[in-house]
């Protein structure tokens, strides 16, 4: 029997000019985006289609942005698709897009989510300012290599690994000393690269504690409904197995790494073959393609995209 899941992107995959198009065109785009500016007080629409880039790329703004144009694009999909909108399995997402996915699943309305990850974002970059830190991207390492170059690299300080993406790409989070230690010796513990990351800090480390301490009293006053579908978490490739587990496993996330890699792993053997990203860009599709290259990912990330899977012709 088939099994269907949709994807959502995370920090990163922002650009600008993003939504602009499904705004203009589909009222349940816009009605998301009014949301949206109505919950958190943010300009959204500018930031999302005019930038600038600087302050698009913000963590704090950069969250909630990619949330709202995930969400818009899911309700334009359920617009255009009706009786023939595919239901989901399986709901995932990468870091930030795991808040989607829980919105997808009806485990949170929308104003709750963008509410959640506009404090998130602002959270994450106050302990990123706070204490000097970013990442560094490793190539061809598995993760017992990575945990040996981070504690070859630390020296005393801050180094983990943050993100598990796919085989071969592993993110490394920590002090920007000890990154810079990291991308200078990788190839001697067998990386065939390295590159630090033009990020604000370091995610999914622990630097990021004084973020999950403040953020646990935000996620402590959230009811959340158990999700309709099921969610894979990030920190441990592991289904939700009721609302209960929600809060725990989103402040984890924070200081933890996330296991993408596994999360689709997970998936592809529980059997799902038909997939969904939903959202700015193509970063997951890229993503499986490293993980599992015979697996076709469908995207929902434009006008066109979204009335090519309704099967009308985007040029009428």
């Amino acid at each position: 029997m088939a099994k269907t899941a949709f994807m959502f992107p995370g920090q990163g995959a922002q650009y600008v000019g993003m939504g602009k198009d499904i705004y203009e065109a589909f009222a349940p785009a816009r009605d998301i985006f009014d949301r949206a500016e109505a919950a958190t007080g943010l300009p959204i629409k500018k930031l999302c289609f005019e930038g600038p880039e600087e302050d698009l790329n913000r963590t704090d703004n950069a969250q909630p942005c990619i949330f709202t144009v995930s969400a818009a694009m899911l309700a334009v999909m359920d617009s255009l698709m009706g009786d023939s909108m595919p239901t989901p399995d399986v709901c995932c997402g990468l870091s930030l897009g795991e808040y989607t996915a829980l919105y997808a699943a009806g485990a949170m309305d929308f104003e709750t989510g963008v509410k959640l990850v506009a404090k998130r974002g602002e959270l994450m970059q106050a302990a990123a300012l706070a204490r000097p830190s970013g990442m560094v991207a490793v190539i061809a390492l598995d993760e017992k290599q990575a945990v040996e170059l981070c504690n070859a690299a630390a020296e005393g300080q801050i180094l983990t690994p943050a993100n598990f993406n796919c085989p071969g790409q592993i993110v490394l989070s920590g002090e920007n000393e000890a990154c810079q230690r990291a991308a200078d010796i990788a190839e001697q513990y067998g990386a065939r690269g390295a590159t630090v990351l033009k990020v604000a800090g370091a995610f999914h480390s622990e630097i990021m504690t004084p973020a999950a301490e403040e953020f646990a009293g935000v996620l402590a006053d959230v009811n959340f409904a158990d999700p309709k579908h099921s969610v894979v978490a990030n920190v441990d490739a592991a289904e939700y197995a009721s609302a209960a587990e929600i809060p725990a496993k989103l402040l984890a996330q924070l200081t933890g790494a996330v296991r993408w890699q596994q999360s689709v792993e997970k998936i592809l053997a529980d059997g799902v073959d038909t997939y969904y990203e939903i959202g700015p860009g193509k970063v997951l599709m890229g993503l499986m393609r490293r993980i599992d290259r015979k697996t076709k990912v469908n995207l929902v990330n434009s006008r066109e995209t979204a009335e090519k899977l309704a099967g009308i012709d985007a040029g009428q």
